[in-house]
């Protein structure tokens, strides 16, 4: 189940978990503080730009980050409606570019890669936490953002095949559905391994 790594020998492979880690941190918070959608237009230039750094394929980046299409499809109208037509783009494109990037993190880092940097990031609070279950932690939630998406995608096709396309309750309850099992099968996963508190 985890595991969306895309092997490569790019400059953004070769970067250290830890230090992609921090520009993740760094750029997505920059990202949600910016006010203005020139602003988020240049932002959206660096993560193509990461994208073509990293050299994912178009079709591996569109599987990862097209999900968040549907989800935006029934989120935007409704900030529209509330905020404005300028308040559900911005939010829109924000939202977009947060999942871009786990994306390039997710394609160019191996979840070892990623519990080995969380080690070495809390080791001086290993009295305090549990650096392996941290990152573990991090590693799922990581994780869940393609797992979502392809959850989404399954009941997209699932609604197609049946003629549901129009039915927005044919699209929520399945994939909510899906979701819960999901959560359930990964819990018995990880008590099975012992990390069951």
């Amino acid at each position: 189940m985890i595991g969306v790594f895309h092997p490569g020998t790019s400059v953004v492979h070769r970067a250290p978990a830890l230090v992609k880690l921090g520009l993740l941190a760094v750029i997505v918070t920059t990202v949600a503080l910016l006010p203005s959608l020139p602003a988020l237009g240049a932002a959206s230039v660096v993560v193509v730009a990461l994208f073509a750094l990293a050299r994912v394929p178009f079709r591996v980046a569109w599987r990862q980050v097209s999900p968040i299409l549907w989800i935006l499809a029934f989120a935007v109208p409704v900030q529209w409606i509330f905020a404005g037509w300028e308040a559900a783009a911005t939010m829109g494109v924000r939202l977009v570019l947060a999942v871009a990037l786990a994306a390039v993190y997710t394609l160019t880092t191996p979840v070892t890669a990623t519990l080995d940097a969380m080690q070495v990031l809390l080791r001086p609070f290993r009295r305090w936490i549990d650096a392996d279950r941290v990152g573990l932690a991090l590693a799922l939630a990581i994780r869940c953002v393609p797992l979502l998406a392809d959850l989404v995608r399954e009941v997209l096709d699932a609604r197609k095949a049946r003629g549901a396309e129009g039915s927005p309750t044919a699209f929520a309850v399945p994939v909510i559905v899906r979701a819960l099992r999901t959560a359930d099968h990964l819990g018995e996963a990880l008590m099975a391994r012992g990390v069951d508190d």
